[in-house]
């Protein structure tokens, strides 16, 4: 019983580090930390990768969806959020790296699901040789990365 206590509380720790990450930075945009804006991100937060407004709009339930396009719209604005094309042409919608850390995608070209994946620290050390040396290849300053993996999710294989 103790040890589910403490688990709650750090997971609310969190949760209001998260919280307040965000509203700092809205306020240096002079963006209030509203509460449509900390249900799209708390809902984000929760994500197991990105999602298009309209899943959005099915996982908070009771915000219009045009609401959540200006929400997001906001949010990326003041860099909280970040957009990914997926497959299909599909917007879909993350919180920033500097919120959650860097990662990775698979993406399924069958359902179009889109999936976070963290690779171990010496591997993304290759990446970012391989990324290096592509970018050398064409005389391009390369100052970021992000690998999409494109196939099949489990549930469609």
């Amino acid at each position: 019983m103790q040890l589910r206590i403490i688990i709650i509380m750090i997971g609310q720790v969190t949760k209001s580090t998260l919280d307040r990450q965000v509203q700092l930075r809205l306020l240096d945009h002079d963006v209030r930390y509203t509460r449509g804006r900390r249900v799209v991100v708390a809902a984000l937060s929760r994500a197991k990768g990105p999602l298009s407004a309209s899943e959005l709009s099915r996982m908070i339930g009771d915000v219009p969806l045009s609401s959540i396009y200006r929400t997001l719209a906001v949010l990326e604005e003041a860099g909280v959020v970040a957009h990914h094309l997926g497959a299909k042409g599909l917007t879909r919608f993350e919180l920033a790296e500097w919120l959650t850390g860097h990662h990775h995608h698979l993406v399924c070209l069958d359902c179009g699901s889109v999936s976070d994946v963290e690779i171990p620290k010496s591997k993304e050390e290759s990446v970012r040789r391989l990324v290096s040396e592509i970018a050398e290849l064409a005389s391009f300053d390369a100052t970021e990365h992000a690998l999409e993996i494109e196939g099949r999710c489990a549930q469609c294989a």
